[in-house]
């Protein structure tokens, strides 16, 4: 860990000077308290920088959560093995995966599935009492639940370091949530405005707490993370089911984790009760169990938080990007995502050239600067990729 600055702490050894410019300029606004952490995947964001915890008091910045609030991953270990798959056809189980859940942006259910009604319930229950319409943001919400959408969003199939197949995906709030955090980021930029605030960019404007704006803000934010929560879940519930039919035996679930990487919630922290924002960062907490993905086709990680107070008891999310989306697509080729994924069952094309392993931070060094803030429970290797264009 290095110390940057009074308010700024840094898990980071590479990092490029516009994120930590980006970093700097949070650190410095008026109500973070007591630093910002920096993660070892951190990386630029719009407004603030990606894998940043982001303490604040008495305020909060809704573009610091992110427009995918409540961004996370879920993950099962079954009690396959490797061994169980070996000899199969695991392009068939792919499109299995892929018929059973709609992939890429804009692509939505065609109806309410039976594992979704209950949770869709729930989500209805939760909005009724906060006192608002998802509908508002996004008339088919319901429809959304059980999609994965694109970009670095994704499903694999993956065997640990003892061969156990373990189910792996990532993935948000969807659409809804998007609308729901874009409403209050120009909310936010408005109210600046309208009061004659001067930010250093209007990415950074912020929420008081106590007001109306910021109530609701709040209330909207914690339905769109237990949204994503319950997508998550949906998904894999259906991702368990294909596996269970691909072998023709039911899954005997080991174990589930299911963590959020993009979300505020309200903690205590050198003595005083903030808000913590964490944009791409989880919770590590001591003896918590969390995920952390390396880029397609590396390892990716089972973890346990050890509890780091400097961090906020926070770890990195993933690899974090070296290259952006553009400047990946005109760096590498389709021929280098193939060799990047040899072995890996995958849709083979070039719309995923932007998700080249290389287009991101080398997932091992990241794991060696997070060192103190968790412990490697288990090494994942990708045996099926799903993603969506």
């Amino acid at each position: 860990m290095e110390r940057l600055s009074a308010r700024l702490l840094s898990w980071a050894s590479l990092i490029d000077e516009k994120t930590l410019a980006q970093a700097h300029t949070t650190a410095r606004m008026p109500f973070i308290h007591p630093h910002l952490a920096l993660m070892p995947d951190a990386h630029l964001g719009k407004g603030a920088t990606v894998g940043s915890v982001i303490p604040t008091l008495g305020a909060i910045i809704p573009a610091a959560v992110g427009v995918d609030i409540g961004c996370g991953m879920i993950a099962v270990r079954t009690h396959f093995t490797k061994s169980d798959l070996d000899g199969r056809d695991l392009a068939e189980l792919r499109e299995q995966i892929e018929r059973a859940i709609p992939l890429s942006a804009g692509r939505y259910n065609n109806k309410i599935v039976a594992t979704a009604a209950p949770r869709i319930a729930e989500l209805e229950a939760l909005a009724e009492n906060n006192g608002f319409d998802p509908a508002q943001y996004a008339g088919n919400w319901r429809l959304q639940l059980g999609t994965l959408g694109s970009g670095n969003h994704f499903i694999e199939v993956s065997a640990d370091e003892l061969d156990r197949v373990w189910l792996f995906l990532h993935s948000g709030s969807r659409g809804v949530g998007n609308k729901i955090a874009m409403k209050h980021i120009s909310v936010a930029q408005r109210l600046a405005k309208q009061w004659w605030i001067d930010l250093p960019d209007p990415d950074l404007a912020y929420l008081v707490e106590g007001t109306p704006e910021f109530t609701r803000y709040i209330r909207e934010l914690r339905w769109a993370q237990h949204f994503a929560l319950l997508n998550r879940a949906e998904m894999m519930d259906r991702v368990v089911r294909q596996v269970s039919e691909f072998l023709g035996t039911p899954v005997d679930e080991q174990e589930r984790i299911n963590c959020h990487h993009n979300f505020t919630e309200s903690e205590k922290h050198d003595g005083k009760q903030v808000w913590v924002s964490r944009k791409g960062a989880i919770q590590a907490d001591a003896g918590r169990p969390g995920l952390i993905p390396g880029s397609m086709g590396t390892a990716s990680y089972v973890v346990e938080g050890l509890g780091d107070p400097q961090s906020l008891n926070s770890s990195p999310h993933g690899a974090g990007r070296n290259f952006s989306r553009s400047t990946a697509r005109k760096t590498f080729t389709h021929e280098q995502l193939r060799e990047a994924m040899a072995g890996i069952e995958f849709r083979d094309t070039d719309a995923f050239i932007d998700e080249i392993p290389q287009a991101y931070k080398p997932i091992d060094q990241v794991m060696a600067d997070a060192a103190s803030l968790v412990s490697i429970r288990h090494t994942l290797r990708q045996l099926v990729n799903v993603k969506g264009d």
